[in-house]
């Protein structure tokens, strides 16, 4: 069996790399659980820890219980927390934050992600994690969103196997997932306004019409008054909406239905344009991913540029 190729998981499993790499993951496991409870002993003693922390307790995991040499372990890489790299190549970059600020909160992991997805497109690479030290969840970029790989659970009572897509010998492979599936749904609790919080603690409000979260919107003026969010152009999973994602540009270049959106200053328009492009440059909608860039698009670009020369 060829292993320079991808393989489905069941076909990976006859590896000699993945049996190698499921046994450390097996033997160390155990290990490492212990490992990071003392490194969370700070946030039980003062309730909460730094972000350091996570970022110690994910290099125990990519070192010790997969195959990764602490040499290729990078911290701060082009703002990037964590990359990993093999023979100078980068293969993966986490965004790490403090422990416990990610799990459970769908928000919290979406904005991370996009974080984290703007480094990787900015340093090329193609696979992306965001962990709190409790939770690891990796994605591959793809054209207009991302698609699922690994979601472990750092405290797992039985050891993940699924790890093996993150080793050295898995990370170039492709892996079976193909949806955003993997996240473990967060709990909705209606309040009295009939708006909508999400999770425990760090509730994200929802616009009463379009049902989105702040983070969707290319301008928020106050994250806490849904009538000052204007121009949806993410779904509520964070993957770009391809039919709004035109409109909200129309709405600021041209009209949209005869009307230009109201309720945003002309000093935020810069920033709005440039949120709304690096949407369009994901999905391949501008130049020179796209050859023939609908016209709103084309709106985009040369106000982009007009609005370069005044710098």
């Amino acid at each position: 069996m060829n292993e320079d190729t991808g393989q489905p998981q069941e076909e990976c499993s006859q590896l000699t790399s993945y049996r190698n790499c499921t046994q450390r993951i097996r033997t160390e496991w155990g290990h490492f659980k212990c490992k990071r409870e003392e490194r969370l002993a700070q946030e039980r003693r003062y309730g909460e820890a730094s972000e350091k922390v996570a970022e110690n307790i994910l290099e125990d995991l990519f070192t010790s219980v997969l195959d990764w040499p602490l040499g290729n372990f990078n911290h701060q890489i082009q703002y990037a927390d964590i990359v990993l790299t093999d023979l100078g190549i980068k293969k993966l970059i986490v965004e790490a934050k403090r422990p416990g600020a990610l799990r459970w909160n769908r928000g919290a992991v979406d904005r991370a992600l996009e974080q984290a997805e703007r480094y990787a497109r900015e340093q090329k690479v193609q696979v992306i994690a965001v962990s709190d030290g409790q939770m690891l969840y990796a994605a591959n970029l793809v054209d207009g969103g991302r698609e699922d790989r690994v979601y472990v659970a750092l405290d797992a009572g039985e050891p993940p196997l699924d790890l093996w897509w993150l080793s050295m010998q898995g990370i170039w492979r492709e892996a079976p997932y193909k949806s955003m599936s993997l996240l473990p749904p967060e709990p909705k609790i209606p309040v009295g306004d009939g708006l909508t919080t999400t999770g425990t603690g760090n509730g994200s409000l929802l616009h009463p019409k379009y049902h989105l979260p702040a983070r969707c919107f290319a301008y928020v003026r106050d994250p806490e008054k849904t009538s000052t969010w204007k121009l949806p152009y993410l779904l509520a999973d964070g993957a770009i909406d391809t039919k709004r994602l035109p409109k909200a540009v129309q709405c600021i270049l041209s009209n949209y239905r005869g009307a230009k959106v109201q309720g945003i200053p002309e000093t935020a328009i810069p920033v709005v344009l440039k949120k709304l492009a690096e949407a369009a440059e994901c999905a391949g909608h501008l130049p020179p991913r796209s050859q023939s860039p609908m016209d709103v698009y084309r709106l985009l670009q040369d106000a982009l540029n007009q609005l370069q020369r005044q710098r």
